[in-house]
């Protein structure tokens, strides 16, 4: 830890650049005096910038030519208009080695084959990353993309894949498949995933039901990972799998109470991220919007890095349903604990008054099932609230939860 006449040289050297370069910085740390008296304290006291002031001035966050620009990519627009984020050569450099490290934090090393089960066009990050990871480890990569559970499992046992980088609730879905087709899937050689976009963990580490369901059916080992596209790199697992590291080479961290000051050890707060070594679209004290623990306790791994807790939602997604405050991860697992249902969708609209109607889609075979009053039993026990129902066919269901068009499974939608 750095005290109040300590700021680590990468910060200073991050602040330097964007105040130079990035017209958005220029401007909020004008008043700024960025000599070796700086302090920690200082940085402390800078505004922090959110996802509105980078949706709002997108451009203005651009701190080289646009003749250096050599990749352009966008956020997926979960929390708000997809925005931007320029990459120069040697932030892709950056990106790729952030990755290596990630996944070899996994275990994973030259000798596996990966399968990407994520996309890697439509400006996508996380699949470019991912690839440029592989590359970087010197190990193989089948480039799938998401969707089609039969050519997976073909390219799976065809390629003789050892990990999947994947979203969980898909790997639900794929197993499903192939117990409903016969594909003995448990003589294939995978042994990891990589799993991104959900949260696979409980506050102590456990595996919470998405997990335990994967889990349950197939001898796999599972890591979280935890990134976006704004913070160019990723908090992942080791394989002890007691939080996602952080690569301090290339970020900086805090964890903000709600009164704004720094988490301690075990405190929940909001992730704030300054992009260290970055080019393109340096980021100071950015609201990523996501609530996580911070865990300073040293790793039985032997990295001394702070590590995070699994991501228990985010500050726009509280929903306020009849006096209560739900998260939508503690809707999830109200669904993701039935092995019956392999497909869902949660729909949060407002009625009259202004207040969150939560509406679940399901698959139409639960709809006179036995399962069915287990379920409201259970949403009253766990969520305390009944949501509406509506049942689908469970084809259709799929296509409204894993669109072609967008990178991650829809199984939230806020109306």
């Amino acid at each position: 830890m750095f005290n109040d006449m300590q700021i680590k040289p990468e910060l200073l050297s991050i602040l330097k650049y964007a105040k130079s370069n990035s017209p958005f910085y220029t401007e909020r740390l004008k008043d700024l005096e960025l000599n070796d008296h700086f302090t920690l304290s200082d940085f402390e006291k800078i505004q922090p910038t959110t996802k509105d002031d980078l949706s709002e001035r997108n451009r203005d966050f651009l701190a080289v030519p646009l003749t250096k620009v050599a990749e352009y990519v966008t956020t997926s627009g979960t929390s708000g208009n997809p925005v931007t984020v320029f990459l120069t050569k040697n932030d892709i450099q950056r990106l790729a080695k952030n990755e290596q490290l990630a996944l070899q934090n996994t275990g994973a090393n030259a000798a596996d084959v990966f399968q990407l089960m994520t996309t890697i066009d439509r400006q996508f990050m996380a699949g470019l990353a991912y690839y440029l990871g592989v590359q970087e480890i010197g190990a193989g990569i089948v480039r799938i993309g998401p969707g089609v559970p039969a050519l997976q499992w073909k390219s799976i046992f065809e390629n003789e894949v050892t990990v999947l980088i994947a979203v969980p609730s898909f790997i639900i879905s794929l197993i499903d498949y192939a117990k409903k087709h016969n594909i003995n899937y448990k003589t294939s050689l995978v042994k990891k995933i990589i799993c991104i976009g959900e949260p696979i963990r409980e506050q102590n580490f456990e595996l919470n039901i998405l997990g335990r369901r994967i889990c349950d059916d197939w001898n796999v080992e599972l890591y979280s990972t935890y990134a976006s596209t704004e913070m160019g790199a990723a908090f992942t697992e080791c394989e002890f799998m007691q939080g996602g590291h952080l690569n301090d080479e290339l970020l900086y961290l805090e964890v903000l109470k709600d009164d704004d000051q720094q988490a301690s050890d075990g405190e929940l707060g909001e992730v704030v991220i300054t992009s260290l070594g970055v080019e393109g679209t340096p980021l100071i004290r950015y609201r990523t919007g996501d609530l996580a623990v911070l865990h300073s306790s040293p790793c039985s791994c032997g990295r001394s890095s702070v590590r995070l807790g699994p991501i228990i939602g985010r500050k726009n997604q509280m929903i306020k349903f009849k006096g209560t405050t739900i998260f939508p991860n503690a809707i999830y697992e109200v669904f993701d604990n039935f092995k019956e249902i392999s497909c869902y969708k949660v729909e949060v609209s407002k009625d009259y008054l202004g207040n969150d109607v939560i509406t679940v889609l399901l698959e139409k075979e639960i709809e006179n099932s036995s399962v069915f009053n287990a379920i409201i039993e259970a949403c009253q026990s766990k969520i305390k609230v009944v949501p509406h129902f509506v049942f689908l066919e469970l084809e259709y269901l799929r296509s409204q939860v894993f669109k072609k068009n967008n990178r991650k499974p829809e199984k939230i939608l806020f109306k």
